[in-house]
């Protein structure tokens, strides 16, 4: 049985619009598009892990007090079974560029339809959307 992967994810909303980067073709379900995050390091917490990864992929220093919980959930892929612990981000320094060279986009999240991601992903699409109306 594959081991889980312990995952943080940053829902990075400014303005009505949601930040989503490509992954690359090399990666676990590669060219695929997603919300930047990555794994969670064993001495990290899951703020820590997250404001470390958005720095590395993205080169923005998020604010933590910005940071809220949306949900946790747990996927399991044919060949690896990840746990995915969500974050909706609305504050953060910097100006955000693909730092590993992946493409980066602004999308409003009725366009997040448009775009194909992970399976993993699709709760938080629907958090996404069902929130449109209220936001």
């Amino acid at each position: 049985m594959a081991k889980q992967i312990q995952v943080v994810v940053g829902v990075i909303v400014i303005d009505g619009q949601v930040l989503i980067a490509k992954r690359a073709t090399h990666q676990h379900q590669g060219g695929l598009w997603e919300f930047p995050g990555g794994k969670i390091e064993s001495h990290e917490s899951e703020i820590t892990a997250l404001s470390r990864e958005l720095n590395e992929e993205l080169g923005i220093l998020i604010v933590e007090s910005a940071c809220e919980k949306m949900l946790d959930l747990e996927h399991q892929y044919p060949d690896l079974k990840v746990a995915l612990h969500i974050y909706q981000v609305t504050q953060f320094h910097g100006d955000v560029s693909g730092k590993e060279g992946q493409p980066v986009l602004w999308v409003s999240k009725e366009d997040l339809q448009q775009y194909d991601f992970p399976q993993a992903n699709e709760p938080i699409l629907q958090m996404l959307l069902n929130a449109k109306s209220s936001s």
